[in-house]
């Protein structure tokens, strides 16, 4: 098992290593069509989940853009939950009350500088919206290796989905996994919009015609 698990994350570190080199060549402009693509089909989401209280992450560096995202769906109504990473624990979450509510966090991120509901906060979640570098056709899912959103996913409701936003390269075959990987329920990415890996919410489906 031990010489298993070595063997995964070592292969967990050329996949990310040869995506984040990917992610580094794109322009601003790819980035910003990216997000909006993205933006397009999660926008056609029905409620629930949205219009409901969705958690989020606010985009930074060669990631897919979330930013007007997490903008339109706040302007929309729905009550949007944005992470606070502590060096001390697990993420915390705080509401995001449009762009002056956020405050430098280092390392590029900005987050919601009002009041921390707790790490429990993401059980209020009605749509979990994670960042990743990959997801597998079984809905694995490889993040940038601290662990940070497996953690918070154990707050997550059973009945609300966890979503990954991924560019086109980011969908791949299979991703290597260790015990403690959660699954996503479904991926977006620009080229192939919405794929779902379970039922768990059926209307999901129709933003697509799935």
């Amino acid at each position: 098992m031990g010489e298993s698990n070595a063997r995964s994350r070592s292969d967990k570190r050329a996949l990310r290593e040869r995506l984040l080199s990917a992610r580094r060549a794109r322009s601003p402009e790819e980035r910003a069509r990216t997000g909006a693509a993205i933006r397009s089909v999660l926008l056609r989401l029905p409620a629930p989940p949205l219009g409901g209280t969705i958690a989020c992450y606010y985009s930074v560096g060669g990631e897919p853009d979330t930013r007007s995202l997490v903008e339109d769906l706040w302007r929309k109504g729905s009550r949007v939950l944005l992470p606070i990473f502590r060096p001390d624990g697990p993420m915390d979450w705080a509401d995001y009350e449009g762009p002056e509510s956020l405050v430098p966090a280092g390392h590029g991120l900005l987050e919601p500088g009002g009041p921390r509901r707790g790490t429990e906060a993401l059980g209020l979640a009605d749509l979990v919206i994670c960042p990743a570098l990959a997801v597998d056709r079984r809905g694995m899912r490889l993040g940038r290796g601290a662990g940070w959103y497996d953690r918070a996913l154990e707050y997550k409701r059973p009945d609300a989905p966890a979503l990954a936003l991924v560019h086109d390269e980011g969908l791949v075959e299979s991703v290597p996994t260790e015990p403690h990987d959660r699954p996503m329920d479904a991926v977006v990415s620009p080229g192939a919009g919405l794929l779902r890996f379970t039922p768990l919410l059926p209307a999901l489906a129709t933003a697509t015609g799935d």
